[in-house]
């Protein structure tokens, strides 16, 4: 596997990663709050884990980020960009991408194509040119083609292009799903549970493929994931929830042996 990106995956501008800045975040169904005050920063080009125990809020958190779900009230922001309220696309063209916890995946679809998908928001030819195979269309079309190529080679997925999705081991789909969604040069890329019912080597295939993310390609990454080696492996800042709540928000090193997030997992005190 490609551990490290290709000399062909340019990596990000730092001035084109802008800073994430969630303040206030509050979510509530039906009298229930899912979120309540959340407030957290990721810093351009790190990466940013939210970890709690479950019915934290995460997948809420990461819904309001995505568009899924509306806050009902705080604010998200994408450098000058106000993400709150905004639906899922147009979200992912000011360049967010996620993966999900559960398969997302056409099991007949090819890999090659599956990456494809991930370039469609970035085609400028109209369906009128490429139906008539004009010129501009051919030469965008060869540059989107390259570039899956790159992405597959970045991920380990090269020889696998040809592939039904569907046929692939788990751990491999999961990697057609962040190739995906590398595939649309997000700024923000949005991971959940990457490595969730994978083997050994699989999270440790996976871990070193979103540690090359950050490392070569530049972008930011928020990350939910209950397996902490993992975790305090890839990430530099990390966001404890606990019933909708912020309890712990700093270094990895720091917040696991704070004694409230120690409580919220194990329900003890941290021990020295």
């Amino acid at each position: 596997m490609t551990s490290s990106p290709p000399e062909t995956a340019p990596r990000t501008a730092a001035s084109d990663v802008p800073r994430l800045r969630v303040r206030d975040l509050t979510v509530r169904f039906a009298g229930l709050t899912a979120l309540d005050g959340v407030s957290f920063t990721v810093e351009p080009g790190s990466v940013h884990a939210v970890i709690g125990p479950n019915g934290a809020g995460k997948s809420t958190t990461f819904n309001v980020l995505s568009g899924v779900h509306r806050a009902t009230s705080g604010s998200v922001r994408l450098g000058d960009a106000e993400l709150t309220g905004l639906p899922p696309h147009r979200i992912a063209a000011l360049g967010v991408a996620r993966t999900f916890q559960n398969l997302a995946l056409s099991a007949h679809t090819t890999v090659f194509d599956s990456l494809m998908l991930g370039r469609h928001r970035l085609t400028r030819t109209g369906f009128l040119s490429a139906g008539l195979h004009l010129p501009g269309a051919a030469r965008e079309a060869a540059r989107h083609r390259e570039r899956v190529r790159e992405i597959a080679a970045f991920t380990g997925l090269e020889d696998h292009l040809d592939r039904p999705a569907g046929s692939l081991p788990y751990g491999l789909q999961k990697l057609v799903e962040l190739g995906r969604a590398l595939c649309t040069e997000p700024r923000l890329l949005l991971l959940d549970e990457p490595v969730a019912g994978m083997t050994a080597p699989e999270r440790r295939r996976t871990a070193e493929v979103v540690a090359a993310v950050r490392e070569g390609l530049g972008i930011s990454i928020v990350l939910v994931e209950h397996d902490m080696a993992v975790v305090m492996r890839l990430a530099d800042a990390v966001t404890v929830l606990d019933f909708g709540r912020r309890i712990a928000d700093g270094p990895p090193e720091v917040v696991q042996r704070d004694p409230a997030v120690v409580r919220a997992y194990l329900g003890q005190e941290a021990t020295a």
